[in-house]
């Protein structure tokens, strides 16, 4: 029950404890002899009744009781079927769910079993509500019967609009009932679908809804309960439409391209693969499904769109995902060109659709030209490559009136040309989300509620987003200080949370350094002197030494080739793979745990220089987070690894499948990876192994 402590059992409870535990495996070991010889008389049936009224927790019994059942109503079937008979059977088993559920009312087994029963079809529904009742005034938020409250409703044909009243009702009754207000989400979920989610409707209910939740908290800030189903709602506000947020290449940019090969560590900003490829990513502002050469086609005089294959960047279990690319192939006959146009037409059809299930009814178009100059591509086997340093010296201050910074400030535009986009929704939400920043501000005006700090903060977060939409706003301005200030505050609050507000606020500090052109390049260096032979001087983004601790904002760093991520508290480089032209990355000094954390760098084809030394890779004993990629030692998986190569080296894989699963596709020509418990010498030698074109490895040079 909840606030109520647990105490110390007193001896005398300690010894009728231990005398019951006796008693319970005597009928224990009694009900599993029934159970192994699949005896179902009526005698067997009691003696597993009395078992699950003792413990309503034991699993095997309510299985035991539905062979059981199966059995005799499979004989029924044999036989001249007795409906009263069966409703008898069926009667009993709703008997002894009731007898365990007043032994523990939050027993899942038992809910289980009694909506196991009820499916049959052969008992009434007239009592359950009854049942209900009496149970939700024992606990009016447990969670079962809520869930069970559900399936009778369904069952009974209860309209949502009087369930609605119900848990309007209950909540009235006390406000921190959790599962009220979870509740109450569904039934609107439901009601939002059933009638087409006509806006107008839609935005009335969820006002109100506004209203009714900010009573509960005024009434008593530091409940949870209704700051939860506030969040929902704030969720709900901001869905919109998925659009095309922004791509690579841009809009209306024009690359000049040249060929990336052996001879040149450092790319241009807009290179060809060996493999004469040039990189597509699109980058939507939901998570979407659908994008294939139907929705998004491509119109240039070398390929036809029917070619083209679209992949995800980090889907998610059902497919969706923010970010796609594809490869821009250029025919072999192909050695120069001048003025390629290519175009680009998404959402010609409605099928790209977000995971909140809103389709993508914007058609955009992207149109940028190729250059391909006249390229002799020979070189010299064998040449000395170059170490690359991430050494301070080795970057200069970036001019902001400089070539580099002109092409910058033109890629970082989030210039997509969109055929029609409705406003209405989104002006909505942008005045609802600033009146509930309104009243928020005014709640914590007198009291510091860590909790309403939060919703602050998302709020707030919201909003910006909304801006940098292009959403029509009346001048207001982004409140970025704010919510770092209010996160800060929540990590002294509540420290035990730390971790997830250290998340938060490295997202809400990303979006402030990607927020304009001008606030980036504060972070660009070049690399190398201007002045010194150096064939492409690369732009390097600096963001080392921020305190970061997760990935975001990418959507505006996809022209990105250098990046400086050191001296953070980066734990998943999840939002990385986004970076389809990553040559140069640096991860050191951070807190990165295992190697399967680095799963996004095996979509980087572009990958030359990694620096992930000083971690904490190998340094606790026990790792979960191993195992989140499937080891091909243990699991059935599709791939087409071959390990006869490395039976000789000397080599266990078995210690070492993750990193032959992370390395095994990349083109690295520099790696270090010392200061990281797992690193040894066996390790090194596996790695030179792995990847003939690895040159320096710790500083160490192959030959």
């Amino acid at each position: 029950m909840h606030g109520i402590y647990r105490k110390t059992p007193s001896q005398d409870e300690q010894e009728a404890s231990a005398l019951k535990a006796i008693e319970l495996r005597d009928l224990q070991s009694q009900f599993l002899h029934l159970h192994h010889n699949k005896i179902y008389t009526k005698e067997a049936l009691e003696t597993s009744a009395k078992l699950l009224e003792v413990n309503p927790e034991h699993y095997t019994g309510w299985n035991y009781r539905k062979l059981a059942v199966q059995h005799f109503l499979n004989h029924q079937s044999e036989t001249e079927a007795d409906s009263e008979s069966i409703q008898s059977v069926l009667n009993e088993e709703l008997k002894v769910v009731e007898n365990a559920l007043k032994k523990n009312f939050k027993s899942y087994g038992a809910w289980y079993h009694r909506k196991w029963v009820l499916s049959k079809g052969h008992s009434s529904t007239d009592n359950e509500l009854r049942l209900l009742v009496k149970f939700q005034k024992l606990d009016s938020r447990n969670f079962n019967a809520w869930n069970y409250r559900r399936f009778i409703t369904m069952l009974k044909k209860i309209s949502d609009e009087e369930e609605l009243q119900y848990t309007t009702d209950m909540i009235y009754d006390n406000f921190s009932n959790y599962s009220a207000w979870h509740n109450r989400s569904v039934l609107l979920s439901h009601l939002f679908e059933k009638r087409g989610e006509r806006q107008s409707h839609k935005e009335s209910v969820l006002e109100e809804e506004f209203e009714f939740v900010r009573n509960a908290l005024f009434t008593d800030p530091d409940d949870q309960s209704g700051w939860f189903y506030h969040l929902w709602l704030l969720d709900q506000t901001v869905k919109l439409e998925p659009f095309l947020l922004s791509s690579w290449p841009p809009h209306g940019s024009s690359r000049s391209v040249d060929y990336l090969d052996g001879r040149n560590l450092f790319p241009s900003m807009h290179s060809l693969s060996k493999d004469r490829m040039f990189p597509l990513v699109l980058y939507f502002s939901e998570p979407v499904e659908g994008v294939n050469s139907s929705t998004v086609t491509i119109e240039c005089e070398y390929y036809a769109n029917e070619d083209v294959i679209w992949r995800p960047l980090s889907a998610n279990k059902f497919g969706f995902s923010q970010v796609w690319f594809t490869y821009l192939n250029l025919p072999d006959e192909v050695h120069s060109l001048k003025d390629c146009h290519v175009k680009v037409f998404v959402a010609q059809f409605p099928d790209i659709v977000s995971s909140s299930g809103f389709s993508c009814s914007q058609t955009s178009h992207i149109v940028f030209s190729l250059c391909v100059p006249s390229h002799d591509r020979e070189h010299a086997e064998g040449q000395t490559v170059p170490r690359f340093s991430w050494k301070d010296k080795e970057f200069y201050s970036h001019a902001t009136q400089s070539h580099d910074a002109s092409l910058l400030r033109s890629l970082h535009q989030l210039k997509i040309a969109e055929e029609s986009k409705s406003k209405a929704a989104s002006d909505w939400s942008m005045k609802i989300i600033s009146n509930e920043i309104a009243h928020c501000r005014e709640l914590l005006s007198s009291t510091n509620c860590k909790i309403g700090k939060l919703t602050l903060a998302r709020l707030l977060m919201a909003q910006n987003k909304l801006i940098s939409y292009g959403i029509p706003n009346d001048g207001i301005e982004v409140h970025y200080e704010e919510i770092l200030g209010l996160y800060h505050d929540l990590m002294k609050l509540d420290p035990v949370h730390i971790c997830c507000y250290e998340d938060e606020s490295s997202l809400v500090l990303l979006k402030q350094v990607t927020s304009s052109m001008e606030s980036i390049l504060r972070y660009c260096y070049q690399y190398g002197d201007s002045t010194s032979p150096r064939m492409y001087p690369c732009l390097c983004l600096r963001l080392n030494g921020l305190s970061l601790s997760q990935i975001g904002s990418v959507e505006r760093l996809l022209w990105i080739q250098m990046l400086d991520l050191s001296h953070n508290k980066i734990r998943s480089i999840e939002g990385l793979e986004a970076l389809q032209l990553l040559s140069c990355l640096n991860l050191s000094n951070n807190k990165i745990c295992s190697f399967t954390a680095l799963e996004p760098l095996r979509s980087l084809k572009s990958l030359k220089v990694l620096n992930i030394s000083y971690n904490e890779i190998g340094a606790h004993a026990v790792n979960t987070r191993r195992y989140l990629c499937s080891s091909p030692m243990t699991h059935t998986v599709e791939n087409d690894w071959n390990f006869k190569e490395f039976t000789n080296s000397g080599v266990k894989l078995t210690n070492h499948w993750d990193v032959f699963f992370i390395f095994r596709d990349l083109n690295l020509i520099q790696l270090d990876i010392m200061g990281n418990a797992v690193v040894n010498d066996q390790l090194k030698s596996f790695l030179f192994k792995l990847m003939p074109s690895l040159k320096w490895l710790d500083g160490e040079n192959r030959n």
